[in-house]
């Protein structure tokens, strides 16, 4: 669940540069193409200038290991272990304690082989290796492979016609090797590729372990857990980020002059008191409709699940983003952004045309067209955040919020039309209003190509980088507030008032505050918009909290090796609430002991785009999906075995993946987190000493 907090504007609602994907290695396998039956893989690496990939087998808590899983081999014995073509530089590396191998340039590395069965012949798995230079590494990476009859040669009569009884269900195999010891390792059963039938949903190829991924609602259930009803007030903060944005666009200039042109409207339609009251109120009801049904259709259209994707799918966040942009120049005056008059025209004509009701509603509708380009922005951003739910009832909350908070100014004046003469006449100060809006727009703006940026890991927008173009946004809006700004259709300002100064000083302290930022301070009222401390190059701040996983069976292996509860963290790049937690929560000194010292954390984020080495195929409510990215992985994990899909979501798990206890969900109260900690903790002991 995402929370929405800002400044201003920003408390309702949350550079482009051309995109880079680095692949300094590049990878070329054949076997060779003798006619004996014993042959050979050769597995060719060339990396950039700069670049270099580490040789197989390195001490454990180092960098990750050249490795060759052989998942299927059937017709085929191994012979021995990979050999490199060259002997790798060593150089001991005094932060990690250990000595580090790695090959620059080109390496070749040869695998054996004997054809026992040319008929059956079939040979496929995949390479995982780590790219690094002198400033950077990459994730580990993975390139597949697959030879079958078709790619050798046998001319051996023996070779070709002896038959050895080899499983019809791949085996997996694991090579790795050191170049320097000679030693070779076959791990059997390795995880990368395991066909399983035996856990729920016909989950293939997820894990060897079936417990890992059984399901674990009933026993969270058994705890008490109220996570999952809990959720429902997720639904609370999405209708009051609403309302809140409801008045925003009440001091728009699209919107403020509505007020008295269309109580005007009303008033003159009847002489009876008791009618204008009644047509006011129902002017009210139409506009929540309007915006109500606008909410139900996106989701409708969509689905939850589709918009849940959509909020961190990258074009969609760039445009959003550009469209703020354009937004933002709107509001500075280089150009008006209006529907069609003919559109309002139209709307305006059908109500001055019917009666009732109808006519009602029709009033309503141009209110909707007309304030389109004010409200636009804080609608879209609004439904955003709201299908981040990845509930249909999510956009529909937001909207109605928005909508009640839009109508009830229309239906007071309404009632009570001597209101309007203590309202502020229409000015200049509304294109103030415009422009500061503009502005907080932009800032908006990088916050969606943040998203983008992190879920597709292009390390474009940094956090020092988002940090700078913030300081410089709210520094000029404070200018501006001073007079010491001006644009095309501002007015001269004669003095400054009182309310502009504190506004003035509100946005250059803001600023300011930023600044220790850059340094890596943790600026925890922003961190739910800024990127994470991970992101920033330059870093003086050492209170975080990292996982040192990022994968759910590897992190749960290395619990069970060294006998420790797991928390599981489902996270997102996108997530704000997420950020929120990591900032105010984790860096409580109680909580950081907890997770560093006495749990393994293992952080799985469910919208990281990363292409799975292969497609996962499952089975949900009897329909068929596939799994094609991390996030998909990791989000299918947390609704098949937990029951959910909002994130933050904490859950404590012992060394079977069974639940320690009740799940966690975003609140930001360190006792109650250290408590939910303590609990697993004791939990697993006691599990232990049984």
């Amino acid at each position: 669940m995402r929370k929405l907090i800002s400044l201003p504007l920003l408390t309702l609602i949350t550079v482009i540069a051309q995109a880079q994907i680095l692949t300094p290695v590049k990878w070329k396998i054949n076997p060779d193409s003798s006619g004996t039956s014993e042959k050979a893989i050769v597995f060719t690496a060339t990396m950039d200038a700069g670049w270099h990939l580490y040789d197989m087998d390195l001490p454990e808590g180092g960098p990750v290991s050249t490795s060759f899983t052989f998942e299927t081999l059937k017709g085929v014995e191994l012979i021995g272990k990979p050999v490199a073509s060259v002997a790798p530089a060593s150089v001991y590396d005094e932060l990690l304690g250990m000595n580090l191998r790695w090959f620059g340039g080109t390496v070749s590395f040869t695998q054996k082989f004997k054809v026992t069965d040319a008929k059956r012949f079939k040979i496929a798995g995949e390479v995982e290796f780590m790219a690094c230079n002198g400033e950077t590494c990459l994730p580990p990476e993975r390139e597949a492979f697959s030879f079958d009859r078709k790619h050798i040669k046998i001319e051996d009569p023996v070779a070709a016609l002896s038959i050895e009884e080899l499983p019809d269900e791949p085996v997996d195999s694991t090579v790795t090797g050191d170049t320097a010891t000679g030693e070779t390792a076959v791990n059997p059963g390795s995880p990368a590729v395991v066909k399983i039938k035996t856990i729920p949903l016909a989950v293939s190829g997820l894990a060897d372990d079936k417990y890992l991924w059984a399901p674990a609602i009933d026993e969270m259930k058994a705890y008490g857990d109220t996570t999952l009803s809990a959720a429902d007030t997720s639904w609370l903060f999405i209708f009051f980020a609403g309302f809140l944005g409801g008045l925003v666009a009440l001091l728009t200039p699209c919107v403020w002059p509505m007020i008295p042109m269309t109580v005007s409207f009303f008033l003159k339609r009847t002489s009876s008191r008791k009618k204008a009251v009644r047509d006011a109120l129902m002017y009210g009801l139409a506009i929540i409709i309007v915006y109500l049904s606008m909410g139900l259709v996106i989701t409708g259209v969509f689905g939850a699940s589709a918009l849940n994707d959509l909020s961190t799918n990258a074009v969609f966040n760039i445009l959003f983003c550009l469209l703020l942009v354009v937004f933002a120049v709107s509001f500075f005056g280089v150009f008006e952004i209006m529907l069609p008059v003919s559109w309002t025209n139209k709307l305006d004509s059908k109500a001055d045309s019917t009666t009732g009701f109808v006519s009602i509603f029709f009033m309503a509708f141009t209110l909707v067209l007309v304030s389109f380009s004010c409200t636009g922005p804080i609608i879209g951003t609004l439904l955003v955040q709201a299908a981040a739910m990845g509930s249909a009832i999510g956009p529909a909350t937001g909207m109605f919020g928005f909508a009640l908070a839009l109508s009830i100014p229309f239906s007071l004046f309404s009632i009570f039309p001597n209101m309007l003469q203590r309202m502020p006449k229409s000015g200049g100060w509304l294109n103030s209003v415009k422009v500061v809006l503009g502005f907080l727009e932009l800032a908006l703006a990088l916050k969606f190509f943040s998203v983008a940026d992190l879920a597709y890991g292009w390390r474009i927008l940094d956090r020092e980088v988002f940090l700078v173009l913030w300081i410089v946004i709210f520094a000029l809006l404070g200018l501006y507030l001073l007079g010491k700004l001006k644009f095309v259709h501002d007015s001269d300002i004669k003095y400054v008032s009182v309310p502009r100064l504190f506004m003035a000083i509100i946005s250059f302290a803001f600023a300011i505050y930023m600044i220790p930022g850059l340094w890596g301070a943790p600026l925890k009222s922003i961190s739910a918009f800024a990127p994470p401390l991970y992101t920033q190059d330059f870093n003086l701040y050492d209170d975080e909290v990292h996982a040192p996983f990022d994968d759910y069976e590897a992190g749960m292996a290395y619990a069970k090796r060294i006998n420790k509860p797991v928390m599981i963290d489902f996270s997102g790049y996108g997530c704000i609430n997420c950020r929120k937690m990591e900032a105010a929560v984790w860096t409580a000194p109680a909580v950081k002991q907890l997770l560093e010292n006495e749990y393994v954390l293992i952080t799985l984020f469910v919208d990281d785009k990363t292409k799975l080495p292969r497609t996962l195929e499952i089975e949900e409510h009897g329909k068929a999906r596939k799994l094609k990215t991390v996030g998909d992985k990791w989000s299918y994990l947390q609704r098949s075995k937990f029951g959910a899909n909002a994130q933050p979501f904490y859950v404590l798990l012992d060394n079977d993946g069974k639940p320690l206890g009740p799940s966690y969900a975003y609140n930001e109260d360190v006792a109650k987190y250290v408590k939910f900690l303590q609990d697993g903790l004791t939990d697993y002991r006691k599990r232990i000493e049984k």
